[in-house]
């Protein structure tokens, strides 16, 4: 894992929010911003890879600049790895932080059944990893109901407002199409996503 922007203190609980971040949305900084108010620290994270999509339109420069500028939960750190995987990424995270501190990744309901139904090879892969870390899972497209042996481990993020609608896949599509796209992103952050994606 390299650190591009790091976080102040030693926190005992950190927040992984994790994805291509291709665009930023505001949806991003929403979810960041809510967990906030769980976690000491939030900590966004690039993978270069991810195992289930592949990355185009700005290069991972691009997104990191872009996650930078935009301003998302300010105070929060940004790294690129090059695993996809939550449970790798989360044992960076350990061998960065410390065996003590409490790891939870924040994620959409989307993500969280992905996570929770990807087939990793064996049976007992998605109780492993929530031994490791905790989920904090925000409504996304309806509320996620864990399964009753992980409702310790796997915890509701309340968001203000809905953020159904609001996706990087969405700003592309809109930017293609010639629609309005500007209100999904920061708007720190709209020219350059109209440069780098026009």
């Amino acid at each position: 894992m390299r650190f591009h922007q790091r976080p102040m203190g030693r926190p005992s609980t950190v927040g992984i929010l994790a994805g291509s971040f291709n665009p930023p949305t505001v949806a991003h900084s929403e979810l960041a911003e809510a967990a906030k108010l769980h976690l000491d620290t939030i900590l966004l994270v690039v993978p270069s890879v991810l195992p289930h999509k592949q990355y185009f339109g700005a290069t991972l420069a691009e997104r990191l600049e872009l996650l930078a500028a935009a301003g998302i939960a300010s105070g929060c750190g940004i790294a690129t790895t090059k695993k996809g995987l939550f449970i790798d990424i989360a044992r960076e995270c350990r061998a960065h932080y410390g065996a003590g501190v409490q790891l939870s990744f924040i994620c959409g309901r989307d993500a969280a059944e992905r996570v929770l139904g990807w087939d990793y090879g064996r049976p007992d892969a998605v109780r492993e990893m929530l031994g490791e870390f905790e989920l904090l899972v925000a409504a996304r497209g309806g509320e996620f109901r864990p399964p009753a042996e992980f409702r310790d481990r796997i915890h509701s993020l309340t968001l203000r407002g809905d953020w159904d609608e609001v996706s990087s896949t969405e700003v592309r599509k809109r930017i293609a199409l010639g629609e309005p796209w500007e209100h999904l992103v920061p708007e720190k952050i709209v020219d350059r996503v109209r440069k780098i994606y026009s």
